[in-house]
């Protein structure tokens, strides 16, 4: 029984055609990057293994279940925006807000439910880091919190999206290493969105790449093609291989990375800079 499948699955927003009779599964344990191009479908895919976003063909299952609002075998991890500044809240509180289902909001918290909290803190290494206002917080701290967030309930599969924006490198490789060693300690699968695969080629097991309304699962080295991603972008794509690193380019472009720059997602988001970053003594 897979933790996620597709199921020629297609989705129409807007009129316009975000993933066309989709088709892929992920195994329970797996750690799966997830990119694409700009407007690709990845949120709309999370939103709608979610429940949240209505399906014009095919269907979804979660542990061989069809996908439902508000199913606790998911846990799931926004994009961040906003800024903390100036809040008096703590880290425990922005957990503790989501406990039990009780949305945003300080809702009261019985022993079980503080040990649940805990136990959530714990698995990220942020029990002191919760403690601390989130005005006095970096933005890689927040994403460890708000990690913590998405592990209440002890999900059988984790959807992250963009954990890894705006944070500089150090955070980025702490973010991704704490994710997989969730993966290994909790033998949870894990899909992970992200603008570039470098941060995440050392630690996934396989790539689903998005475009043109497709969607390719498998191996780095099977996915990450000129072939397979000149189909999926609908432009000549070169692959670049040094040392250890991957760039993906169009011409002198490098999509993964200057395409982004801009980034408008496929839901009307809001504009990411990715020039900036936030560093340990950064506000968020």
């Amino acid at each position: 029984m897979s933790a996620l499948s597709f199921d020629q699955v297609s989705i129409k927003l807007g009129g316009r055609t975000i993933l066309a009779a989709v088709s892929f599964a992920v195994e329970n344990g797996e750690f799966i990057g997830m990119l694409g191009a700009n407007g690709a479908g990845k949120t709309t895919l999370m939103r709608a293994a979610l429940g949240l976003v209505p399906l014009s063909g095919g269907a979804i299952r979660i542990l061989g279940q069809p996908t439902t609002r508000g199913n606790g075998a998911i846990g799931y991890m926004p994009q961040a925006r906003g800024s903390f500044v100036g809040t008096r809240l703590t880290g425990y509180d922005i957990v503790a807000s989501a406990a039990g289902g009780a949305g945003w909001g300080l809702p009261r918290l019985d022993a079980a439910t503080r040990r649940e909290i805990d136990w959530a803190l714990d698995m990220v290494g942020a029990r002191d880091l919760a403690r601390r206002s989130l005005g006095e917080i970096s933005g890689g701290e927040r994403q460890r919190l708000l990690l913590s967030q998405a592990l209440l309930g002890r999900p059988k599969l984790l959807l992250l999206d963009e954990p890894l924006i705006s944070l500089d490198p150090g955070h980025q490789k702490s973010v991704v290493e704490i994710v997989k060693r969730l993966r290994d300690e909790l033998k949870i699968a894990i899909i992970f969105s992200a603008h570039e695969l470098n941060p995440l080629i050392h630690a996934i097991d396989r790539v689903l790449y998005l475009g043109a309304g497709k969607a390719v699962l498998g191996a780095v080295d099977e996915v990450i093609t000129g072939a397979v991603l000149s189909r999926l972008y609908g432009t000549e794509i070169e692959v670049v291989r040094i040392r250890d690193r991957v760039f993906v380019m169009a011409g002198d472009i490098d999509v993964e990375r200057d395409a982004h720059r801009h980034d408008h997602d496929e839901d009307g988001g809001h504009h990411h800079d990715h020039g900036h970053h936030d560093h340990d003594d950064a506000h968020v």
